[in-house]
């Protein structure tokens, strides 16, 4: 693993200063590589489950339902009190005597009780959680989305100790461990979908009320249960790498002078936005269980399929984070740390510094990753569509959802950089104002709206308020950035930005060209099957690389060579060595 370089000093040696940003390279080039290994794994999951029990279907949509509520929880857990309440005291813990060892030993002693204690209750709840977070569903939906949910929702604890774990891990800077233990989540999952597939048979096409008949408490335990396994091994995991700090870490009861008071204040503001924006969340999901309720009303099973419901906005919302956990999360985890000690040092130059680079630097992935989801979003959804009969038309379906969300990627990423300098900062009150914010303006245009478009377009009006919301949110954290910190180079930003779009253009009109004789809009050899989708993917996706790359150096994108030196350092180190 590599340890996180120090914050420069206010004059810093210029070998000092190289060192400490070929450490920054290497981190976030490991965090990285695990992070597409496991998202390639994610999808080929996702994929499979697809194949397993459909994508635009009844199963897949209650199993989603259920399989959600964990997700969003972890996302309060680490995109919110453990990652950017934490790792600031911890860093500064860091810097005991004892390295802070009785701080993380009482925290993580403390983070397990409440967490098991908060897992224990949501689940005697299940009954009445999916209820509540479904719209019109009748009793048989209900009764199979508890029994998944029963199995699914234990993952909450494990997915709190695996994010506080992380988070312990990333302020010693150990980020690799962090982002490559999903790799061994996705691994189980993947190896109980197909032990499914082979019990139990790939999906076929039939009336709700065969599905609900031939569907066996088996099929449950097999489903959700390796699910749930997954998430257990991607938390253990992390224990061999914490051991490896060195802090002979163990359990410890007694909080008293931890300084909780002060985390507490921070981590209040933090646990009203996260969980504001994460119930506004699960409450604009059960608006689009709604769709699959007007799926059920329908006899043809190709009208059904091409009703996008829960499961198809989560694949299209899957396939467009992608490129911002691939490259933005990763740089952002280690900028973080820099920016925590800029703002801790009061060195607010460095700070906007830091704030800047890391935007035009994000630029670079952003722009052809959303131009590369427009081009290519029939075949990529394809991946995802099952091998039923119905395929095409749920790839439809869910490319449909795709064209929406990826409008509003660069805009989700920037935003997510914005919000972690008020975060380095200790400030959690401003970034709970923007998230409450959006929530509110998500929740009012969603309910405003949604009594007046037909059930069957839920999942589309729900892709473009979120894109909206993006929108917004970007805009007021701007401000609120450029005001309280000063400019943090925003025209060079723009700049950037507009020069990898017209870049990304570029290629993207090489790609459509390429992939309309394949048939890939078409319905032709691009969508008759995954593996034919994975080659058009594959050849069009690095026709435009080529050829984004190309248009960079033509449109004079100076960030590019940034992106690409922890890339091209490590193949030459490799390349020494053979």
């Amino acid at each position: 693993m590599t340890e996180t370089p120090q914050a420069e000093q206010a004059n810093p040696d210029p070998k000092d200063a190289s060192r400490s940003r070929s450490l920054a390279a290497k981190a976030s080039a490991l965090m990285a590589a695990g992070t597409i290994v496991s998202r390639v794994l994610g999808f080929v999951r996702t994929s499979l489950l697809a194949v397993a029990i459909g994508s635009t279907a009844l199963v897949a949509d209650v199993f989603e339902t259920a399989n959600t509520i964990p997700n969003v929880i972890y996302m309060l857990l680490a995109g919110g009190v453990f990652n950017v309440v934490l790792v600031p005291q911890i860093i500064k813990q860091a810097k005991k005597a004892d390295r802070g060892a009785d701080y993380t030993s009482r925290l993580i002693t403390l983070a397990a009780l409440l967490i098991g204690a908060f897992t224990i209750a949501i689940t005697l709840l299940a009954a009445p959680i999916i209820d509540g977070l479904t719209l019109n569903w009748a009793g048989p939906k209900l009764a199979l989305g508890t029994a998944f949910a029963l199995w699914t929702l234990p993952q909450i604890f494990f997915y709190g100790m695996y994010a506080v774990i992380g988070q312990v891990l990333n302020a010693h800077g150990r980020f690799g461990a962090y982002m490559w233990a999903p790799v061994a989540n996705n691994i189980i999952a993947i190896g109980f979908i197909l032990f499914y597939i082979v019990m139990f048979g790939p999906y076929v096409v039939m009336p709700d009320t065969q599905q609900f008949s031939e569907w066996t408490t088996t099929h449950t335990i097999v489903l959700a249960g390796g699910h749930t396994l997954g998430i257990l091994v991607q938390a253990v995991v992390l224990l061999w790498p914490l051991k490896r700090l060195g802090l002979g870490l163990k359990p410890k009861f007694g909080w008293k002078g931890m300084g909780l008071r002060h985390t507490g204040r921070l981590a209040g503001f933090t646990i009203v936005t996260m969980m504001v924006g994460n119930i506004s969340n699960l409450m604009i999901n059960r608006l689009v269980t709604g769709a699959t309720e007007a799926r059920s009303q329908l006899d043809d099973p190709f009208e059904q399929a091409a009703i996008p419901g829960l499961q198809a906005l989560n694949i299209g919302q899957l396939i467009t984070v992608l490129p911002h956990s691939v490259f933005v999360l990763s740089i952002a985890t280690v900028l973080f740390n820099h920016l925590a000690r800029s703002m801790q040092d009061e060195d607010l130059e460095t700070a906007r510094r830091t704030t800047g680079s890391g935007l035009r630097t994000f630029a670079v992935p952003m722009m052809i990753s959303v131009v590369g989801i427009i081009v290519l979003a029939p075949t990529v959804a394809r991946l995802f569509a099952s091998t039923a009969d119905t395929a095409i038309v749920s790839a439809h379906a869910i490319a449909q959802i795709l064209l929406i969300l990826a409008l509003g990627m660069p805009l989700r990423s920037a935003h997510f950089y914005l919000l972690r300098v008020f975060y380095a900062a200790e400030n959690a009150m401003i970034p709970m104002v923007v998230q409450v914010g959006a929530a509110a303006l998500s929740l009012s245009l969603a309910y405003g709206i949604a009594p007046l478009v037909p059930p069957e377009t839920l999942a589309h009006l729900i892709a473009l308020v979120f894109t909206v919301v993006h929108v917004f949110q970007l805009a007021l954290t701007h401000m609120l950035v450029k005001r309280v910190y000063g400019d943090y180079g925003v025209k060079a930003v723009i700049s950037t930005y507009v020069r990898t779009g017209w870049a990304a253009i570029a290629a993207g009109i090489f790609g459509a060209a390429l992939l309309y004789p394949l048939g890939g809009y078409t319905g032709g050899w691009a969508m008759s099957s995954i593996p034919n989708a994975v080659i058009a993917c594959g050849l069009v996706g690095t026709v435009m690389v080529a050829v984004y790359l190309v248009a960079c150096r033509i449109f004079d994108v100076t960030e590019l060579q940034q992106f690409l030196n922890p890339i091209t350092n490590r193949l030459k180190r490799k390349t020494n060595t053979e």
